[in-house]
C-alpha cells in the first residue's frame, strides 16, 4: 500500500476509465480480415494506447492501395455493427474522478482517441464537466508513447509533471507518463501485470485507489 501526494491527476480514457478494449480489438481484427491482411493477437494488442492512425501508418504495407485515413475510417465504422462487445465503466473510475474533483484536484484526460469520440464517452460516463482539460489525438503532433500529451496536460493545468499522477492501462501510455516525469499508476484492465512493469504502482482496477486528505492517493497495488 502506498500514499502518494499529488497536485493534479491525469487519466487515459480507453481501458482506464471505460472498458472499450474488447470492442476495439474486434474492430481492428475485422479490418485486417476484410482486407485479407495477416495479423495475430500481438499485432492487435499493439494498437492499445496508441493513435490508430500512427499504428496503421506503420502497417500500411499490409494494405496496398488503401490510405491510412481510409483504413482508419473503415475500422471506426465497425463500432456500430450489431453484436459488438458491450462497453462500460472500469470499476472505480467514475467514483475516483468524482472524489478527486470533490477534493479540488485539477483533472485531465489524455487520450489517443479523436475528440468527438472522447467527448462522447466522457459524457456517457457523466464526468466530462468534472475535467479541467481533455487532450485528444488531434491536439498533439506525436502520440503515445511520446510524452507530448502528458506534458501538455501538466502545462495547461499549471502543475509540474513531477507533482501529477497519471493512470494508464497500456504499455505505450505508461511509457508516455514516465517520459513526462509523472508518477504512473498502471491499471491492469486490458494487459497482464507484467506489461505494466514500468509503472510506479499497478492496481487491478480503480477501486483500489482512494483519495485521502492532503490531497493524496492511497493505492492498494498488486
Amino acid at each position: 500500500m502506498a500514499l502518494i501526494p499529488l497536485r493534479a491527476a491525469v487519466f487515459d480514457l480507453d481501458g482506464t476509465l471505460i472498458d472499450t478494449e474488447p470492442r476495439n480489438r474486434v474492430m481492428w481484427s475485422r479490418l485486417f480480415e476484410a482486407h485479407g491482411a495477416p495479423y495475430d493477437d500481438a499485432l492487435i494488442a499493439s494498437f492499445a494506447g496508441r493513435r490508430g492512425l500512427e499504428v496503421l501508418a506503420d502497417l500500411a504495407h499490409l494494405f496496398p492501395g488503401r490510405t491510412v485515413e481510409e483504413l482508419f475510417t473503415e475500422a471506426v465504422s465497425y463500432e456500430a455493427l450489431p453484436g459488438m462487445p458491450a462497453v462500460g465503466p472500469v470499476p472505480g473510475g467514475v467514483e475516483l474522478v468524482r472524489a478527486l474533483a470533490g477534493a479540488g484536484v485539477p483533472l485531465a484526460v489524455v487520450t489517443s482517441g479523436q475528440r468527438p469520440y472522447a467527448e462522447r464517452l466522457l459524457d456517457e460516463l457523466g464526468i466530462r464537466d468534472l475535467l479541467d482539460l481533455v487532450v485528444t489525438a488531434g491536439d498533439v503532433v506525436t502520440g503515445k508513447p511520446h510524452p507530448e500529451g502528458y506534458l501538455a496536460a501538466a502545462r495547461d493545468l499549471d502543475v509540474p509533471p513531477g507533482e501529477a499522477v497519471a493512470f494508464e492501462d497500456a504499455p505505450a501510455g505508461v511509457a508516455a507518463v514516465k517520459a513526462a516525469g509523472m508518477t504512473c499508476v498502471g491499471v491492469a484492465t486490458t494487459q497482464p501485470v507484467g506489461a505494466l512493469a514500468e509503472a510506479d504502482h499497478v492496481v487491478a482496477d480503480l477501486k483500489e485507489v482512494d483519495v485521502e486528505p492532503g490531497p493524496a492517493l492511497r493505492v492498494r497495488g498488486l
